[in-house]
């Protein structure tokens, strides 16, 4: 790619230490994160629990200023998006396979003044992107199957990642694209080059010391 929209790094605070979550969503922060990124799990559509309402507007008030990036992995999501919008999140990514009406759940997110993005899981298609790319404001392509930190990166979202990027291109479409899964320095490189202007890593920040250094390897590594 030559013309790429600046890289910015959301660290995963489903790795974090949840007894000081508000610490350590202002540590990384401060270490040079871009945003946050809040895993939003229901036992259901994933086999996880992880948060929910509450949480999001305490990260609100622990973390004025940072742009809250909220992945729903829930079903329901068309009555609930909207909720974390009012709970203060700037974006909310919901997979359109748990939606009634995706359309309509991207028109409830901007009605509250949100941003809103797509994720599509490993297996799901291209295909969603069709006929919702313009009104999106992100498409998140997981890069391991949703509902567990830790996993490995699958690596055919890097071609997966060129597919929709040829795909934006062909609709004439310019929307922010973000990877989230198994996302170090080792492979951010191939993943900024292949298309993506978000990068997600719960991991490869949380479980190291230097918080600063963690976030500056993977920047460094994609910006490379």
């Amino acid at each position: 790619m030559t013309d790429r929209r600046p890289l910015r790094i959301a660290p995963s605070i489903l790795a974090s230490d949840f007894a000081r979550l508000g610490e350590e969503c202002n540590a990384v922060l401060e270490a040079g994160a871009d945003w946050l990124h809040v895993d939003v799990m229901d036992g259901h559509y994933v086999p996880n629990i992880t948060i929910g309402l509450p949480v999001v507007e305490s990260l609100r008030k622990a973390c004025p200023d940072a742009f809250l990036d909220v992945h729903i992995m829930i079903e329901k999501p068309d009555e609930f998006a909207p909720l974390f919008v009012e709970a203060g999140a700037d974006l909310v990514c919901f997979h359109p396979e748990a939606s009634d009406h995706p359309h309509r759940t991207v028109q409830k997110i901007h009605e509250k003044g949100a941003k809103a993005g797509l994720a599509l899981n490993p297996a799901t298609p291209l295909d969603w992107v069709e006929y919702l790319a313009e009104d999106l404001d992100l498409i998140l392509l997981m890069s391991v199957n949703p509902g567990f930190g830790g996993q490995a990166f699958i690596p055919s979202t890097i071609r997966k990642l060129r597919d929709l990027r040829n795909k934006l291109s062909a609709l004439g479409v310019d929307v922010d694209v973000q990877v989230d899964g198994g996302v170090k320095p080792t492979n951010a490189g191939d993943i900024r080059q292949a298309g993506a202007d978000v990068l997600v890593a719960g991991s490869a920040i949380f479980k190291r010391d230097d918080y600063a250094q963690a976030i500056a390897d993977i920047r460094n590594a994609a910006e490379g």
